[in-house]
């Protein structure tokens, strides 16, 4: 969009938050680099320029606004919508790939070259890997920065700089503030953009999450909690909590829905895992989506429009740990939401590892594939069929085999998915929706689909109702999120809500169940 000037220009002077994170202004009379929606006065036209990333601005030799702060933005849309190579390296930049394995492995990961990786990245975003984990490490900084304590030796590690000078340099070239002056600056009254005063307790931070209006918590919340696996995730005061397993150690993260951000809450072991928790927890929540151009996608269709038009901003849950949903949706397979709990509950008690949650609740860090891959399935209480299923993902997930990390390539990995024993449609496309981020999938053979189909009028046979939903594209998985809040199935509502479904009712009791997959 950034090469879209008199849009771009329209945006700036209309203050237009929903363009936040699309494309960065900067101003060329005072090289500082903004948001769309930055409260001061708008430049001049002609001393505007547009950036497709805060990185690209930075190269070009502009600092951050201190008062919009432009590196707190929503993320671009584009890198949860797309499955290309650009999309695909985005989404590992923000999982600290680069931090971690370099640009080698960002190319191992993707199976490109680095040369290949970084020429498309430069044309894309006007930054190569490097500026863009820069950019990244810059961001973690300042956070901690004005929301801890903690030294600044200490800092500079965990925001994933190699040395102090460096550090020291980012800082003072991004936001042009020594990293001390930073501190002495930062806001005393919790109103940060993305973080408030440290709680005291060291490796406790509480953060904001930025999202693009509107957007509705009930099913996005409301999903994830009435699937939630004891010992591992629980909803408590009015936040979702869960364990997270992460590069450097685990954490405990507690998500709280507000008018105008979500609350976060971590509990990290090692802080140096700070980026990827939130980029996770982004992912989990869909807050990178572009909410008005979904819900205006999908309101072109006259049985759809209603849905929207009552509760608009719905979101597609998703997940913290693509491996771990995989498995999940397995011991969902044919039976009810609360067997699928059950299931995983006995999983997590015998082979997760054990953690220390501050405030109770929480034991366990949900199994690793490599774990499961080693237990003995006789141990398993499922049918002999389900648990050969179960076990062969585990095996070519720990090996390698079958990948479902945010670096997948979509076909290709439906294609492996159906390729093993076990797997049919619903499993592979509930999968693609929830694990792999896919916006377009569709799991049209799920019965809660297919009930509300038939009650709004809509085909309920697979092959019909996917010729029906092709004006949807490339949204069907936002779709599938207004087709089942026509249910009263906990899914679809806030725990602290009473429920009221939108549209004429879905049976709860066959609400949630899939039909039987054929391998």
């Amino acid at each position: 969009m950034h090469t879209e000037t008199e849009r771009c220009v329209r945006a700036v002077q209309s203050k237009d938050a929903r363009f936040d994170g699309w494309f960065f202004t900067a101003v060329l009379t005072t090289r500082i680099y903004c948001r769309p929606s930055c409260p001061v006065v708008p430049p001049k036209p002609e001393n505007m320029t547009f950036y497709p990333s805060a990185a690209a601005c930075q190269q070009a030799g502009f600092r951050a606004c201190k008062r919009c702060r432009p590196d707190t933005s929503p993320g671009s849309p584009e890198w949860n919508r797309r499955a290309d190579l650009v999309a695909r390296a985005m989404r590992l930049i923000g999982d600290g790939i680069v931090d971690r394995e370099g640009v080698p492995g960002l190319a191992t990961r993707l199976g490109y070259s680095t040369r290949q990786i970084e020429r498309q990245l430069l044309a894309e975003l006007g930054a190569g890997p490097l500026a863009l984990a820069r950019a990244q490490r810059a961001q973690t900084a300042r956070l901690l920065i004005e929301t801890t304590p903690l030294p600044m030796a200490e800092i500079a590690f965990a925001a994933g700089f190699s040395s102090i000078r460096a550090f020291n340099d980012t800082v003072r070239e991004v936001f042009a503030l020594a990293p001390s002056d930073l501190r002495t600056r930062a806001p005393r009254n919790g109103a940060n953009a993305t973080g408030s005063n440290s709680t005291g307790t060291p490796g406790v931070l509480d953060l904001r999450l930025p999202f693009r209006a509107p957007l509705n918590p009930d099913n996005l919340f409301g999903h994830l909690v009435a699937t939630a696996v004891p010992g591992v995730e629980e909803w408590r005061d009015g936040a979702y909590r869960r364990t997270l397993r992460l590069p450097y150690g685990h954490g405990v993260v507690a998500l709280t829905p507000r008018p105008d951000h979500i609350g976060c809450r971590l509990t990290l072991s090692d802080l140096r895992d700070l980026t990827v928790a939130i980029s996770r927890c982004r992912r989990m929540l869909d807050l990178d989506a572009d909410p008005v151009a979904v819900d205006d996608q999908l309101r072109t269709d006259p049985v759809l429009a209603p849905l929207v038009d009552k509760a608009p901003g719905r979101r597609v849950p998703r997940t913290v740990d693509e491996a771990e949903f995989a498995v999940r949706a397995v011991l969902g397979q044919q039976v009810s939401t609360a067997a699928a709990r059950t299931h995983a509950a006995r999983l997590v008690t015998a082979h997760g590892d054990p953690v220390d949650d501050p405030e109770g609740g929480l034991t366990h860090l949900f199994p690793s594939v490599e774990a499961l891959a080693a237990l003995d399935p006789e141990a398993l209480a499922m049918p002999a069929t389900r648990r050969t299923t179960l076990t062969t993902l585990v095996t070519q997930l720990a090996d390698g085999t079958v990948h479902v990390g945010v670096e997948g390539d979509w076909a290709e990995t439906r294609a492996k998915l159906l390729a093993l024993p076990g797997f049919g449609p619903w499993t592979v496309e509930v999968i693609a929706m929830r694990a792999l981020g896919d916006p377009d999938a569709f799991p049209t053979t799920d019965l809660g689909v297919r009930y509300a189909a038939k009650e709004l009028g809509l085909p309920s046979t697979p092959a019909a109702l996917t010729a029906r939903a092709a004006d949807w594209r490339p949204w069907r998985a936002y779709a599938v999120q207004y087709l089942w809040a026509t249910g009263t199935h906990p899914i679809n509502f806030l725990p602290d809500r009473p429920h009221q479904p939108s549209t004429p009712q879905v049976p709860a009791k066959r609400r949630r169940q899939a039909p039987k997959d054929i391998p």
